[in-house]
């Protein structure tokens, strides 16, 4: 294997000491290789965009194109979450933050288009998203183009420190975009002609950004 992939994973970028550290400790992450070969179990599909108005409450997870109208702190104590009134030309729903408060007031624009991502509920008769994933369109092209988003088992203590599956899913593409070229062949050429296989290191870029439905497809079922 590559001498690239023996790198250690704090050095590559996003991730520095701190969270190699986390990354070793939850899931046994302590080189470049071992983030490559930490494979998704499941992707989702971010093809596909509602409006507000087609939005209900059974959808298992919704995509929209809007903007944030306006901000309010709701509550004291441990129950205090700050909400938000998101909106696009055939409607709005409510989203809800009951962590990283902060971060949120101080990086999220009101009257800035986002693209959301996210699980809809429903209360009081309001439609809600809790802590949505939320990026403007030029975040969103580290994404492969397929926008089929790998998804990741993460711990609970990850998640506590913001080290989520979508942290892993940028670690995973910031890696893609290094490995070229630096991942040999590990099977003889006459082996991989006969099974028509893709070369290895086509193969584990694949995993983490399928292009298209093919793409996905081969993932499955391979």
């Amino acid at each position: 294997m590559s001498e690239f992939l023996d790198q250690e994973i704090k050095y590559l970028p996003g991730v520095g000491p701190k969270r190699a550290e986390l990354l070793y400790k939850e899931l046994k992450i302590k080189t470049f290789k071992d983030l490559i070969y930490y494979f998704p179990f499941k992707y989702i599909d971010r093809t596909k965009f509602y409006k507000i108005s087609e939005i209900h409450a059974q959808m298992p997870l919704i995509q929209i194109r809007g903007k944030i109208q306006s901000f309010e702190m709701v509550g004291t104590g441990s129950k205090q979450r700050l909400t938000a009134k998101f909106f696009d030309e055939t409607g709005s729903i409510e989203l809800v933050w009951f962590s990283a408060i902060k971060w949120q007031k101080e990086n999220l624009k009101i009257n800035t288009e986002y693209i959301l991502f996210g699980k809809p509920s429903e209360f009081g008769g309001r439609i809600s998203v809790v802590h949505p994933d939320l990026e403007t369109e030029a975040e969103k092209q580290l994404k492969p183009s397929g926008l089929f988003q790998g998804y990741y088992i993460t711990s609970e203590k990850m998640k506590n420190t913001y080290v989520n599956t979508k942290t892993i899913n940028k670690l995973q593409l910031t890696l893609a975009s290094l490995v070229k070229g630096k991942i040999p062949e590990t099977l003889p050429k006459y082996l991989t002609e006969r099974l028509k296989l893709i070369p290895l290191e086509e193969a584990l870029i694949t995993i983490h950004k399928p292009e298209n439905t093919h793409d996905l497809k081969m993932q499955l079922s391979g």
